[in-house]
């Protein structure tokens, strides 16, 4: 069996077929609810169906949220009523509701609060991603708001109005973050074409609106559906890629988000499955759950409860969430940690039609919830352009996204041919390379380019010798890729060599435990940074601050965040270290 015989086989008629049932049979499937429970079965059942008997429903607590209509009232300058839906996780108002002056913050980032006094105030902001729901009310929060009303992306007459969750815990919460990270506002969403109307009339005087929330929150038993494509024997029979996505949904069909997900990872596992004897490594299918309202409690959940065998043994993991959607066709967008970079851009390279493609650093959304793990992430797709996403607000999943608009009308099944064969040759490469596809020198780059840019700021907590173990670092990946490069020929020639192969792979497996934390998460590898975390929109999230330490007086808040900084700075160069120590041992095994 080939390559091409396999994308020859992913077939977009069988994905359609799926994402038909799941909307028609089983809409709104919210965690917690009977059809929350009713699409981990259906996803358990197709899995079985397509050849994966070793797939299994799990059940675990997670706290999540039902939120339902909220009532929204412009109330000066005039009476003005509004549609709005309660945003997951929102606090409950009191009977009476809440009142206040409204005011305009942007996107609802940082920055966009100079000058704004909001202490006392409802805020009205941007639903871009930039920053998350979540993090827009975790920062709304900071600032003294009472409320928050987010208006959706979209074109300027967009009507569709939005879900979403705007619980900042990611996973389950703990003792430590329970009281900083839960929500603290009560949040409502509203349509575009009134959010609009509202930033003109605040930008034309005082505006007081008033708002009363519905919605339940608390803890419910939630599903996750498992399947494995295990292998019997092979040269690395006990590693494995993963592939994820959520299974949960908002109201109504939910097309892309993720019926569409779903039924590309049951074709993929139907035609992997039939194909396991020619595969070096397994693969493991998680649907996880409790994405929506539990911002990924299922995905958190699986990665502390096996936390042993991934950290082991997986050695990518490729997220699919909201394959081929309508208009996206002109352009595919992979976000990625920069070691897999190389190679799935060769992949999309042989297969797009010379498309245009753009590359993203991978940040910590979607249910990357195995960043901390050290396990490189991945999930491509087709996107908007640069043009249609300033015209509607950056829309990037669509204007319809989180409404009940989310109908199959939304999805391109010639786009989605194109995506499952994608998909499929990214898996086919993962689970046969001898040598994993992996490259190093990007990651190098990148943290050298960032630590650079950091140095005049950084003097305070010695960056400069940080540079230059990331210098050293730089000259030990170019030898790494040299050495795995040449691996590769050799077994392209018939004279590789099992044994060097597993040496190799196992090297990269450790240095993306060291890497991929360091790149993605400020916290580390032992816990969760909260859902769009600002300090992650950066590599290397752990010193996010010290241009703001550059810019403080001596006194106690700069004395605080400079010890900070100092174990975040001890933190990156004796990563870096260790990565070295790990390719200078692999290089010598090699002789």
């Amino acid at each position: 069996m080939s390559r091409e015989h396999v994308l020859d086989a992913v077939s977009a008629a069988n994905i359609r077929s799926h994402v038909e049932r799941i909307v028609s049979e089983i809409p709104h499937r919210a965690a917690g609810s009977d059809n929350g429970r009713r699409m981990a079965e259906y996803s358990r059942d197709a899995m079985i169906a397509a050849g994966v008997a070793d797939t299994a429903v799990h059940e675990l607590p997670a706290i999540v949220s039902f939120p339902e209509h909220a009532e929204f009232r412009v109330r000066e300058p005039s009476e003005i009523a509004i549609q709005a839906n309660t945003l997951g996780h929102s606090l409950e108002t009191a009977s009476g509701g809440l009142s206040g002056e409204l005011v305009y913050v942007g996107s609802g980032a940082f920055e966009d609060y100079e000058g704004k006094d909001v202490r006392g105030k409802i805020i009205l902001t941007e639903l871009s991603y930039s920053p998350a729901r979540h993090e827009k009310q975790r920062i709304a929060g900071l600032k003294g708001a009472i409320g928050a009303v987010m208006m959706n992306w979209g074109p300027p007459g967009n009507e569709a109005v939005p879900f979403g969750s705007v619980k900042p815990v990611w996973g389950n919460p703990t003792p430590e973050n329970y009281e900083d990270e839960m929500p603290t506002l009560p949040c409502i969403g509203i349509a575009r074409a009134a959010g609009l109307k509202l930033k003109a009339m605040c930008a034309a005087g005082p505006v007081r609106v008033w708002l009363r929330t519905h919605v339940e929150n608390g803890w419910r038993p939630v599903q996750i559906t498992v399947g494995e494509v295990a292998l019997d024997s092979s040269p690395e029979h006990e590693d494995f890629v993963m592939v994820g996505g959520h299974q949960d949904s908002w109201p109504g069909e939910a097309a892309t988000d993720n019926a569409a997900g779903n039924a590309c990872m049951i074709e993929l596992a139907r035609v992997f499955s039939k194909h396991r004897s020619e595969l070096r490594r397994g693969l493991l299918f998680g649907f996880w759950t409790a994405h929506e309202t539990g911002t990924m409690a299922g995905s958190a959940w699986y990665a502390d409860r096996h936390w042993d065998r991934l950290r082991d043994n997986a050695v990518a993991y490729l997220q699919i969430d909201q394959p081929a959607c309508i208009g996206t066709t002109t352009r595919w967008s992979t976000h990625s940690a920069a070691e897999l970079k190389t190679f799935h851009q060769t992949v999309e390279k042989s297969l797009l039609d010379g498309r245009d493609t753009v590359w993203h650093r991978v940040a910590k959304n979607g249910d990357s919830s195995f960043l901390g793990l050290g396990i490189p992430m991945f999930h491509g797709e087709g996107s908007f352009t640069d043009k249609e996403l300033k015209e509607s607000a950056l829309a990037t999943l669509g204007w319809w996204h989180h409404s009940v608009e989310n109908r199959l009308d939304k999805l391109d099944w010639d786009w989605m041919q194109v995506h499952i064969r994608i998909y499929a040759a990214y898996l086919w490469e993962l689970c046969t390379a001898p040598v994993l596809p992996f490259s190093y020198r990007p990651v190098a780059a990148q943290i050298t380019e960032r630590l650079d840019a950091l140095e005049k700021d950084g003097r305070a907590v010695n960056l400069a010798a940080t540079i230059k173990r990331a210098r050293a670092f730089a000259k030990a990946a170019d030898m790494f890729d040299e050495s795995a490069d040449l691996w590769r020929r050799k077994f392209e020639t018939g004279d590789g060599d099992d044994d060097a192969a597993r040496v190799i792979n196992r090297a990269m497996k450790r240095l993306s435990r060291l890497l991929v934390p360091l790149q993605s998460t400020a916290i580390g590898t032992y816990g969760h940074d909260p859902y769009g975390y600002t300090p992650q929109t950066t590599m290397i999230p752990c010193l996010y601050d010290i241009p703001r330490l550059a810019g403080l007086k001596e006194g106690e808040e700069r004395w605080m965040l400079e010890t900070k900084l100092v174990r975040d700075r001890n933190r990156v160069t004796d990563t870096l270290g260790d990565a070295i120590a790990i390719i200078d041992d692999t290089v010598i095994q090699l002789r």
